[in-house]
């Protein structure tokens, strides 16, 4: 059957369009972080809704597994195939084009393999911008970015993937096209099926194109680097720059002394922004969008003097130009990279609400190093969201992939186990994949696991669209004899 489905694939899509090259599918194999490495029949690259429809359809003919995958830089390996080599890739990258952009609605559609990065390009190319950014802007696409409810860095005043969708175009399980790219202010023809497909990570269907909302395009920014005494005081001087630069706060994001230091040894020719050393440091970026031109300056001043007289901070400086206010978000974007220089570690993505980060920190790190000798757990992110990037690095010294899969493990496990306790979410801004999918299971509310299996059984029946991916098992039934 698969040599026959091969066959008809090749036809419709033709030789750009399907291939089994071992050598080309290769890299798209394995994931991101390198966690998971799986098999594929073949990879289709079709290049309109159409192909994509009259693909999936012929799938569902034949009962062939489909994994959507867009840049491949997701985290939790949501887009990578299991091991039977019975799956297709479905690569959405040939969709890259940019249908239109409205200036006058601040409004553009695109199709969802184009790059983030690139988007961002055409559109300030117009005067305008799209509020999300991320770390891997560079490969992550749009499709991804929705199927998985991306977040980033300006979350704090414009909201995740989701707030920037006002349209959707995707292909369902049967091939059938869900049209609803049109965005309207007010409709109320019950369920807002949009909604339900951003963040379904290609369980639901195959997002093949957006209508993305826009915003002014930037005429300044300045970015700050604060030394505080702890997180609580980084939360407390959050609150105060809300209050005084209003919605042209637009970045806060918080980073250890600590962690500091390692990107400071790991980064060429960095150097720390502030003399001394803080407990911790606070990241702050304000904007004025064009037709809305604040004095940055003079707001920047403000705001650092009535925090130093409220005694919320110890030291400040403002960046002097583009150049400094890119390197100090350098600094914040290469703690990856310096964590990963210094051994394994297990990364967590998550949230509690807002007000109980702080606590939850200062709570879960000397839980962790005190129940895990040697290990060092460190916390930095996105502050004013409730959502920080919780990693617990190895002793020095360990195997790798032996701790990974041992220690590693159970380290997560207590961690969502916490996070859970605190009435947080074991997933902020990365999806579940297949990675967390267990552990969603085994901590999840049992009604709302429920509601998630009868959508995914109702839209997808035969189970083709990325099994295995987001969406829990159902616990086994029990034998006969001990049922209620």
């Amino acid at each position: 059957m698969s040599e026959t489905f091969l066959t008809e694939a090749e036809a419709l899509l033709g030789p750009r369009g399907l291939t089994r090259d071992p050598d080309l599918m290769e890299p798209w194999l394995t994931d991101w972080r390198g966690r998971f490495t799986g098999a594929a029949l073949a990879m289709a690259s079709p290049a309109s809704t159409e192909d994509v429809s009259a693909l999936v359809k012929l799938c569902a003919a034949h009962s062939i597994v489909i994994v959507p995958q867009g840049g491949n830089s997701g985290m939790c390996g949501g887009a990578t195939p299991d091991k039977s080599g019975k799956a297709i890739i479905l690569s959405l990258r040939r969709m890259h084009a940019i249908r239109s952009i409205d200036e006058a609605s601040r409004q553009a559609v695109c199709e969802a393999g184009v790059i983030l990065q690139t988007f961002h390009e055409a559109v300030e190319a117009k005067g305008l911008r799209f509020p999300l950014t991320l770390g891997g802007k560079g490969s992550a696409t749009i499709g991804g970015l929705i199927s998985t409810n991306a977040g980033g860095t300006q979350v704090l005043r414009h909201g995740s993937m989701r707030a920037q969708v006002l349209g959707l175009e995707a292909v369902l399980a049967d091939g059938s096209v869900f049209s609803a790219l049109t965005p309207l202010k007010k409709d109320n023809r019950g369920f807002d099926l949009k909604q339900l497909l951003i963040g379904s990570e290609g369980t639901l269907g195959i997002v093949t194109a957006a209508t993305l909302k826009l915003s002014p395009g930037l005429a300044d920014r300045l970015v700050l680097w604060a030394g505080v005494t702890s997180l609580t005081a980084a939360r407390t001087l959050l609150l105060h720059c809300e209050d005084v630069a209003g919605d042209a706060l637009e970045g806060f994001e918080v980073i250890a002394q600590s962690t500091l230091n390692d990107v400071i040894d790991h980064l060429p020719g960095s150097r720390p922004p502030l003399q001394g050393q803080h407990a911790w440091h606070a990241l702050i970026e304000i904007v004025a969008e064009r037709g809305n031109r604040p004095d940055l300056q003079q707001l920047a001043e403000d705001m650092l003097a009535s925090a130093f007289e409220k005694g919320l901070l110890e030291d400040a400086v403002i960046s002097a130009n583009e150049a400094q206010a890119e390197a100090f978000w350098l600094l914040r974007d290469s703690i990856a990279p310096a964590e990963r220089a210094k051994g394994p570690a297990v990364q967590h993505d998550i949230s509690v609400a807002v007000e109980k980060m702080p606590e939850f920190v200062d709570t879960a790190v000397p839980l962790l190093e005190a129940a895990w000798p040697g290990t060092e757990a460190i916390a930095f992110g996105h502050l004013g969201d409730g959502n920080v990037h919780f990693h617990v690095i190895a002793p020095k010294g360990v195997d790798p992939l032996a701790w990974q899969e041992g220690d590693g493990k159970k380290i997560s496990a207590q961690v969502y186990g916490l996070v859970t306790e605190w009435d947080g979410s074991i997933s902020a801004e990365h999806g579940i994949g297949q990675l967390k999918r267990d552990e969603l299971g085994r901590l999840g509310d049992p009604v709302s696991l429920a509601m998630m299996r009868a959508v995914k059984d109702a839209l997808d029946p035969a189970g083709l669209l990325n099994p295995g991916k987001l969406v829990p098992l159902a616990p086994p039934l029990a034998p006969l004899g001990d049922r209620p």
